[in-house]
């Protein structure tokens, strides 16, 4: 009785036909005896060993990447939102004087070490204030503009959900969406980067903090999310993952994925991670957000010995220094190490 007709027989009639079956072959013995599947799990996952993000071509394994961040908004957790209710009070043309501290801000990142920036126009902390897509572009789209003019082979991300503010962002010289919400079913980000060509970051995230298992289950529907962008397009070599550290997930959740950093290879990906100054550094150490710097560097470190291709900070130039120390341990071979002297 073959599989479709046993399912009729049952009730299941909507099992799904095997695929790929080597068949038995008994005159040969040994272990072609029996019939066997072919092994297809790396038909759609191989890792790309590079990405084009804007001018620069990202080579993953070669070392970790440093994504500095540019808060335009007025509420931001840790204290550098640059719409920041007391910033400024007196300037004549308030969204100007952003604009131009968004491009210093840029300036010292890119000095610092930075090889991609991040820019986004509404916070994303939990609790936060969701605003509309009109309220969010105004914030994100002069920015960009204005850091994409006055460092144009700085790559720049759009930290967003919507895609009316990702496309204006792109149009303004960002190269690289940052979807905080990668794993929700609506695919409209997925489908702007396809049609524009463009890296995605598909994050983990989700509505409530619940799990039996964080590592597992955060791989797992990050998966899934990397399958529907190949299906709706997105180039193999243009989807970069982020476990969500934050995101939808207590302290204990957030400790579990840095014990587990390296089972993200497993999607065979590029990462991802941003931890900086959040609140589980903060309840660890007990500690506000602007004292966070070291525990963030900590993070930054056990990335690089991790595997993670991209650590997202606010310091820059503390996690570029720590990412280098890190990287000359873990990821260059003895051979390439600086000669002489000191001790």
């Amino acid at each position: 009785m073959s599989r479709s007709e046993a399912g009729a027989v049952d009730g299941r009639r909507e099992l799904p036909a095997e695929d790929g079956v080597i068949e038995a072959r008994p005159d040969a013995g040994g272990g072609a005896a029996t019939p066997s599947f072919v092994d297809r799990s790396g038909e759609s996952i191989e890792r790309s060993a590079e990405t084009r993000i804007g001018s620069r071509t990202f080579t993953w394994g070669a070392r970790t990447y440093v994504m500095g961040i540019v808060n335009v908004t007025p509420d931001s957790f840790s204290g550098d939102g640059l719409l920041a209710r007391d910033a400024s009070p007196a300037a004549s043309d308030p969204r100007a004087a952003v604009t131009e501290r968004a491009v210093g801000q840029a300036r010292r990142m890119a000095a610092e070490g930075a090889d991609l920036l991040d820019v986004g126009g509404e916070s994303t902390r939990p609790g936060h204030e969701q605003v509309d897509a009109a309220v969010e572009a105004a914030r994100v789209v002069p920015v960009v503009a204005a850091i994409h003019a006055a460092l144009p082979d700085l790559p720049i991300g759009v930290d967003t959900t919507k895609p009316a503010v990702a496309a204006a962002a792109l149009d303004a010289g960002a190269a690289l969406l940052n979807d905080v919400w990668g794993v929700a079913p609506d695919d409209a980000l997925i489908r702007l980067a396809a049609d524009r060509r463009v890296p995605i970051v598909l994050m983990h995230n989700r509505a409530e903090a619940r799990y039996r298992n964080v590592v597992v289950e955060v791989i797992a529907e990050l998966e899934a999310a990397v399958e529907r962008a190949l299906a709706a397009g997105v180039g193999a070599d243009a989807i970069i993952v982020d476990p969500g550290f934050g995101f939808g997930k207590a302290p204990a959740h957030n400790l579990a994925l840095l014990a587990g950093l390296s089972h993200l290879r497993l999607l065979r990906r590029p990462i991802l991670l941003g931890t900086s100054r959040k609140s589980t550094l903060g309840k660890v150490l007990d500690l506000p957000p602007d004292e966070r710097i070291e525990a963030t560097i900590a993070t930054t470190v056990l990335a690089a010995a991790a595997g993670i291709d991209i650590v997202r900070v606010h310091d820059v130039q503390a996690n570029v220094r720590a990412a280098r120390m890190a990287d000359a341990v873990v990821r260059r071979p003895p051979e390439d190490l600086p000669a002489g002297g000191g001790a």
